[in-house]
């Protein structure tokens, strides 16, 4: 597929003639893209670069000193060139704690949907999920109260250095969210994934404040701010226990979280990247306020509540109509328009396929497809207004845009006339069909 070219099909028809978002562009459809996308990935193991791996620069390593300066340097001279330099600092590849849980998650979804269509595949995608959430617990961080993962490689932030394995709220989340959804096919998955919130309550300070209740983004995150997309992950991964193992006080620790970020919820409908907005130099950026909207629709989901119908559907109409143009083309944030960043395309896709929108979801995609995927499974980081980034990077767009056409594509399949067995299979996996 050229990167450029347009695409050819428009909305579907369904079987009782209503048109559906479309799951086929330029020919090709989408379970075909994502079979090529998970087939780059295993092909190389699930092996990469990644958005902020500076850090892991052979060169760095070799200076006789350390200093946080040049570390900073370092990492953005990686993370931010037109071209990918990272050959040039022979950075490492690595596998990526939460990229392994997305590709986990996809690999499942593939396997549901393709059982469920009755489409052969040559992958055993349910082995390929097995085994990834296998390594996703054998190499959890050890030495805290419960079940956590994060980063595989250093990151240098302003306040202190973030070493390999230090756990995060975030790549937890979603590791308990992979772990979860694994669970029918080993006993083991469910009971690990449950201990995650003795490592959010206990080791990220889960505390009740005024308004709701906050927990921290890592073991060191500065008390002067707060990150909220990271305390919604926190809320998320609560109620995605709590629709496992129905213990109440993993909802009512999730609501006071979501209660506390509503409160800030912008009048214009969208989050910033933190309070005081003045602590961080990202604004309403896309993707964080999708992964707020992930958390809100996810208790909406699981609860039946109509707690915080308001602020999804302010939230919801923000990230539509002012975090990306009418073509799907993603909006860096409140008041810029570039870099268009896949991760922010392929986050937005999950959540409108969540929300039910799945024409915005679909018009995302095609965007996506159109502008940043170079064919054969591969997609590139970011588009500016005069160039691509032409790099791929493992987590940050690979497994990101798995995820997110795994979502996508369960979320049609939903509405068509597969969905009885699909939801026999992903409801009962050892049924026979």
């Amino acid at each position: 597929m050229s990167q450029n070219g347009p695409l050819l099909s428009t909305l579907a028809q369904a079987s009782n003639g209503e048109r559906r978002p479309p799951l086929e562009f330029d020919g090709q459809h989408v379970s075909e893209i994502l079979a090529e996308t998970l087939e780059y990935a295993r092909e190389r193991d699930y092996i990469g670069w990644d958005y902020g791996d500076g850090m892991s620069s052979r060169l760095l390593k070799t200076l006789p000193f350390e200093n946080k300066w040049v570390n900073l340097v370092v990492q953005e001279l990686v993370k931010r060139p037109p071209i990918n330099v990272r050959p040039l600092f022979l950075v490492e590849k690595r596998r990526n704690y939460k990229g392994t849980a997305l590709f986990t998650i996809a690999n499942l979804n593939y396997h549901h949907y393709a059982e469920a269509n009755g489409e052969p595949t040559t992958v055993d995608y349910l082995e390929e999920a097995r085994q990834l959430a296998d390594w996703l617990v054998e190499n959890r961080s050890i030495g805290y109260h419960g079940f956590c993962g994060g980063h595989k490689h250093e990151i240098q932030h302003l306040e202190q250095k973030g070493v390999p394995n230090d756990p995060d709220v975030v790549s937890t989340s979603f590791a308990v969210k992979a772990l979860l959804e694994a669970s029918p096919y080993d006993p083991i998955y469910a009971p690990i994934a449950r201990t995650a919130s003795d490592f959010v309550v206990e080791d990220l300070d889960y505390r009740e404040v005024e308004g709701g209740a906050k927990v921290n983004y890592h073991m060191n995150h500065p008390d002067t701010y707060y990150t909220l997309n990271s305390g919604a992950l926190g809320a998320r991964l609560f109620v995605d226990l709590y629709d496992h193992f129905g213990d109440d006080i993993d909802l009512e620790r999730a609501t006071a979280i979501l209660d506390f970020i509503a409160s800030h919820q912008a009048d214009i409908g969208g989050w910033t990247y933190r309070v005081p907005k003045s602590s961080s130099h990202l604004s309403m950026d896309n993707h964080h306020n999708g992964f707020i909207l992930d958390a809100f629709l996810r208790y909406r989901a699981v609860s039946g509540s109509d707690r915080f119908d308001d602020t999804i559907e302010r939230g919801l109409t923000f990230f539509r109509s002012t975090l990306f143009e009418p073509d799907g083309a993603p909006n860096w944030d409140e008041s810029k328009s570039y870099p268009r960043d896949i991760h922010a395309a392929a986050t937005a896709i999950a959540v409108f396929s969540a929300a039910g929108d799945l024409e915005m979801a679909g018009r995302i995609l095609r965007w996506t497809l159109e502008n940043l995927y170079a064919g054969n499974g591969r997609f590139y980081y970011r588009k500016h207004k005069f160039f691509t980034v032409r790099t791929t990077l493992m987590r940050w767009a690979q497994a990101w845009m798995a995820y997110a056409m795994s979502e996508y594509l369960l979320a049609v399949a939903r509405e068509s006339d597969i969905d009885h067995d699909l939801e026999n299979w992903m409801v009962d996996p050892n049924s026979s069909r």
